[in-house]
């Protein structure tokens, strides 16, 4: 799905990231760029830098792959995606997630569907 703008995005990125075990598996993988980076330079070693998409990416699409059963918003919006990454990780920091998610029409009570195919 194409968005003509950040704003319609965000919460498409959210519907997306519905299930808690997707957004603590991305959680993970962009704790783990900023620990990457900041190793690069306290290290003095940038080529570490590269291993940041490897870490940050490799979370966030075994989430989509396995958890939550969608295509990454990455291969559509590569640049809001990655916007979006940190500001749902800078969000759930600070405890102010639930707002954003409840206004993206996802609850915390809100039962999970199972996949089609868990009902064959």
């Amino acid at each position: 799905m194409r968005h003509e703008n950040y704003q319609s995005f965000w919460p498409f990125y959210l519907q997306e990231h519905a299930k808690p075990s997707t957004r603590h598996l991305h959680y993970a993988g962009t704790a783990l760029t900023l620990v990457v980076a900041a190793w690069a330079l306290i290290s003095g070693r940038p080529l570490l830098l590269f291993l940041m998409p490897v870490v940050g990416y490799g979370f966030a699409w075994v989430s989509h792959a396995f958890v939550e059963r969608n295509k990454p918003a990455t291969f559509t919006h590569p640049l809001w995606s990655l916007i979006s990454d940190y500001r749902m990780f800078g969000l759930a920091v600070a405890g102010k997630l639930e707002p954003e998610l409840e206004k993206a029409g996802i609850t915390s009570a809100q039962p999970q569907k199972p996949h089609p195919s868990a009902t064959q």
